[in-house]
């Protein structure tokens, strides 16, 4: 299916690897250029080396840390020197320390709020300027399943997304008339590094008996993976999610346990 995001410009965080590095890929392999945003270089520029011959894309690599405002401001301006346009802002990285929450100090609970939710802020606010002037704009975040269906531990994380969520329906009301979507997706058990940090029995290690009891929990039986949290952003992106805006989406392989 082609999309129509050839001469699209998009910017996406944590893009080195995992479910922010699927998205960027696909994002390219439709037609648009793409800046990668991650914290560390090497890894970096060599995702966008991979992605720059896999689909012959324009890729801009761009080391910098979201928690910071500066940095923030950067990855837009820098995007946009680039492109010359911004069409596209995809919110991702990774997430807080898991823990007990009464363990957490007021650094940590900074750390988190800088990270997950005052990023998303602050480059949307920097993104829509852009997307304003050409009458066309898609933001998507990514969170977690543990958002809708917290889970203990994953405080930090689930107190942080839950006002990304808050923010993300308000910012898709101020902007809905002016044709920019604003959506959320909330991923459950993807194929990622972060299923051995989160399960694994030495925070490291990804087994058998691990995957097969994640995989008892999920009614489709099976991990997902970061190709079909990719695919929804994509469409999101795409002219075809024109009339979805203030929606979160839950792509989790059929696990949470709600109606709505």
């Amino acid at each position: 299916m082609e999309l129509s995001l050839r001469g699209k410009a998009a910017v996406v965080g944590g893009a080195s690897q995992g479910i922010g590095y699927a998205i960027a890929h696909l994002l390219a392999a439709e037609g648009a250029a793409v800046a990668l945003v991650a914290r560390h270089a090497e890894p970096l520029a060599d995702a966008a080396a991979r992605i720059r011959a896999d689909t012959g894309s324009t890729v801009l690599p761009i080391a910098a840390d979201i928690r910071r405002a500066g940095d923030c401001e950067r990855i837009v301006a820098s995007a946009a020197a680039e492109f010359k346009r911004l069409d596209v802002l995809v919110n991702n990285d990774g997430a807080p320390p898991l823990g007990l929450l009464g363990e957490f100090d007021d650094t940590a609970w900074d750390k988190a709020v800088q990270q997950n939710l005052m990023s998303v802020v602050r480059l949307s606010r920097q993104a829509v300027p852009l997307m304003r002037a050409n009458g066309f704009g898609r933001i998507v975040n990514i969170t977690a399943l543990s958002t809708l269906q917290p889970m203990p531990r994953f405080g930090l994380s689930v107190a942080t997304w839950a006002g990304v969520i808050g923010y993300a329906k308000t910012l898709s009301l101020e902007l809905a008339a002016e044709g920019i979507t604003v959506n959320t997706i909330c991923p459950g058990r993807i194929a990622t590094g972060r299923l051995a940090k989160v399960f694994g029995s030495d925070g490291q290690t990804e087994d058998a008996d691990m995957l097969a009891r994640i995989e008892r929990e999920i009614p489709m039986r099976r991990v997902g993976q970061p190709g079909e949290i990719a695919g929804l952003v994509a469409f999101l992106a795409s002219p075809y999610g024109a009339y979805i805006t203030g929606s979160t989406f839950h792509v989790d392989g059929g696990r949470r346990a709600s109606l709505l």
